[in-house]
C-alpha cells in the first residue's frame, strides 16, 4: 500500500474542515492519523479512492460512494490517487437519522450534486446549507448500505490467519492450509469467520483483494496486472468480482479516474 505523504494543500488539523463543508485536493498516499469528531462526518471522494480505518475494520469508498462516520468514533483516512475529497459536518441533531456505525453508501446523481454544492458554493442565503444537508441525510437514511467493509477479528487464531492474507492478498492458501499455520482446524476457522466477521472466508478474502485492487488501479496498474497482483487466476474472474462489488468494471473505474469515462 502507498506510504503517507503530506502536502501544504491538505488540512493540518483534521477537525478544522468540519467547521463547514470543505474541499481539498490530496496527493496519492496521503493519510490522516486516527482522530474523532464531535459531530458526524461525511467524506466523499469526488475523484480518487478513500479508505476509512477504525477498530472495527476498514471501509473503502471509490468515487461512486460516500463514507459516514458517527460522532466521536475514532478513525483514520487513507487516500489513493490524487483525491478530490469533500468533508461535510453533520450536526448532532441530524446524526440520529443515520446508522450508528461507520458505513458506506452509494452516491446517486442527486446526492452527488448536493455533496458538491455543500462544499463548492458559499452559503448565499441564511439556512440554505442546513436545508441542503437535510436533503442529503434524508437520501442516506433511505439508502441501502453498500459497505466495502473489511472487519477485523478478535480471536488470536483468526487474527493470525487474516494477517497472513493482509501481508499477501494473492496468497492462494486454502482455509485448511491457513489453519495448519496458525494452529486451528479448517472447521474452527470457518466458524470464526462467520461468527466474528459475519462473512465467509471466501467473501472476506475477496473483499480484501478488492481493497488492494482499487489501490493498484488508482496507481495506474492495468486490469491484467491488478488481477495477477491480487490473486485472481485470470482477468475475467477479476472483472466479474470487481463489477459485482463496486458496481462498475475495473476499466470503467480507471476511465472515471482519468476523467474520460463519461
Amino acid at each position: 500500500m502507498p506510504k503517507t505523504r503530506h502536502t501544504s494543500t491538505a488540512p493540518s488539523d483534521p477537525e478544522a474542515p468540519l467547521l463547514r463543508g470543505s474541499a481539498w485536493w490530496l496527493p496519492h498516499g496521503y493519510q490522516l492519523d486516527p482522530h474523532s469528531h464531535v459531530q458526524g462526518q461525511l467524506v466523499y471522494a469526488a475523484a480518487g479512492t478513500l479508505a476509512t480505518v477504525t477498530e472495527r475494520g476498514t471501509w473503502v469508498a471509490p468515487a461512486n460512494r460516500v463514507t459516514w462516520t458517527p460522532p466521536r468514533f475514532a478513525h483514520s483516512h487513507r487516500f489513493y490517487g490524487r483525491t478530490d475529497v469533500r468533508l461535510i459536518a453533520v450536526p448532532l441533531d441530524l446524526c440520529g437519522e443515520l446508522v450508528g456505525h461507520p458505513s458506506v453508501f452509494a452516491v446517486s446523481p442527486l446526492l452527488r450534486e448536493a455533496l458538491l454544492a455543500l462544499t463548492d458554493k458559499p452559503e448565499r442565503r441564511s439556512g440554505a446549507h442546513r436545508r441542503l444537508l437535510t436533503v442529503v441525510v434524508d437520501e442516506l437514511a433511505d439508502a441501502a448500505e453498500q459497505s466495502l467493509h473489511l472487519p477485523e477479528p478478535r480471536d488470536d487464531r483468526l487474527r493470525a490467519a487474516t494477517a497472513l492474507l493482509h501481508e499477501d492478498p494473492a496468497r492462494p492458501a486454502t482455509l485448511a492450509e491457513l489453519g495448519r499455520v496458525v494452529g486451528a482446524s479448517e472447521r474452527t476457522l470457518s466458524r470464526l469467520f462467520h461468527t466474528e466477521l459475519s462473512m465467509s472466508f471466501h467473501r472476506w478474502r475477496t473483499t480484501l483483494r478488492i481493497h488492494h485492487a482499487l489501490a493498484h488501479l488508482t496507481d495506474g496498474l492495468s486490469v491484467t496486472e491488478t488481477a495477477v497482483a491480487c490473486g485472481w487466476s485470470n482477468p475475467s474472474s477479476f472483472i466479474d468480482a470487481f463489477t459485482e462489488v463496486i458496481g462498475q468494471t475495473p476499466g470503467r473505474y480507471q476511465a472515471d479516474l482519468r476523467g474520460d469515462g463519461k
